[in-house]
């Protein structure tokens, strides 16, 4: 398990020569398809979880709190931290623990392959969408990825994974040298895919995200 911080903001029309003369390297492109799965009601979602299949694999983020990592400067607020779990028998305790109320009281375990335990959960797939990835290295540790999403939004993300009880605080200030190495300004949160996505495909589940302070 890791833990995944990151800074989204939006791309410009310089950003990629600005990674150039920043010495960011290229290290590949590729597609991937995203597929978001939640209870009717919210359940997961609502509580900061996201359910995703990427590639094939199952992945599960949960948000850290933040006394994990001490005080919230202006730059950690701009920033997301979540635990990042990809092994799909933990995947399936973790939701089967929030979604106790309302899942089959049955056996969940299953393969990568054999996805029968997403209706034992009651679960459904609420998002769907690919995205066009561009991935550079800046420094140690430090990943920056320019994301096409084929509904039309384009974003940015500065990414550091830190093992789990590894050092956030480290992550956070990487993170901010390179937003200034981008020349990035301002101190609101740029949306993700999700929220656009959300916005323009599910108002109603964006609008109770938004409620609960999730987005």
């Amino acid at each position: 398990m890791s833990v995944e911080v990151e800074r989204k903001f939006l791309c410009k029309a310089d950003t990629l020569k600005t990674l150039e003369e920043i010495g960011a390297a290229c290290v590949g492109q590729h597609q991937f398809q995203d597929q978001y799965f939640d209870s009717i009601n919210f359940d997961l979602t609502l509580k900061d979880i996201w359910l995703r299949k990427r590639k094939g694999c199952w992945e599960l983020k949960c948000p850290i709190t933040e006394e994990t990592i001490g005080g919230q400067s202006k730059a950690a607020a701009l920033c997301t931290r979540y635990k990042e779990i990809t092994n799909l028998p933990e995947i399936q305790l973790r939701v089967k623990e929030v979604l106790k109320d309302v899942c089959e009281d049955t056996d969940t375990s299953s393969s990568q392959e054999n996805e029968s335990w997403l209706s034992k959960m009651n679960l459904v797939c609420f998002a769907e969408y690919k995205t066009v990835r561009r991935s550079f290295i800046l420094e140690e540790g430090v990943q920056i990825d320019l994301d096409q999403a084929d509904f039309g939004y384009d974003v940015g993300e500065i990414e550091v994974l830190v093992p789990e009880g590894g050092d956030v605080q480290s992550a956070l200030e990487k993170i901010e040298r390179t937003a200034q190495k981008l020349g990035l300004t301002g101190d609101q949160r740029v949306e993700g895919k999700m929220s656009v996505y959300l916005k323009r495909n599910n108002p109603q589940h964006y609008a109770k995200l938004l409620s609960e302070h999730i987005l």
